[in-house]
């Protein structure tokens, strides 16, 4: 699957870049095509300035329970260790996958993201 449009925001950190499409590619094909097929969905890099803070643009919410799918990553993504990295990316494309919702039985969401990261393969260190 062509990922393209989820990596460019992170062409100026090359391992970033690397990790975000490693991450993509090893999510379940449903889980892809969710991401590809909805307009919604799509990925940035934070550029926060102290004194200035930043500059985002988010797909217009659809109806009530269809808001953006954004996920935002911080520069610093670059020089964390691999495995911590691509913990969090996963996590927070786990996120966008759940809606910022539960999974199963786990109702806290940040418990859910950590759940459905680790069943893809990225557990919290």
């Amino acid at each position: 699957m062509d990922f393209a449009v989820f990596t460019e925001p992170f062409a100026a950190y090359p391992v970033l870049h690397k990790r975000v499409l490693s991450v993509l590619q090893a999510l379940p094909d449903d889980v892809q095509r969710d991401f590809l097929d909805d307009p919604r969905f799509g990925t940035a890099i934070d550029n926060y300035k102290p004194g200035q803070g930043w500059t985002l643009f988010m797909p217009t919410p659809g109806p009530p329970g269809e808001g953006s799918r954004l996920v935002v990553l911080r520069p610093k993504l670059e020089i964390a260790t691999e495995g911590f990295a691509k913990y969090i990316i996963a996590h927070e494309f786990a996120h966008a996958f759940l809606h910022n919702g539960g999974w199963g039985e786990i109702t806290d969401v940040e418990e859910a993201a950590d759940a459905l990261a680790a069943s893809w393969g990225f557990h919290k260190p």
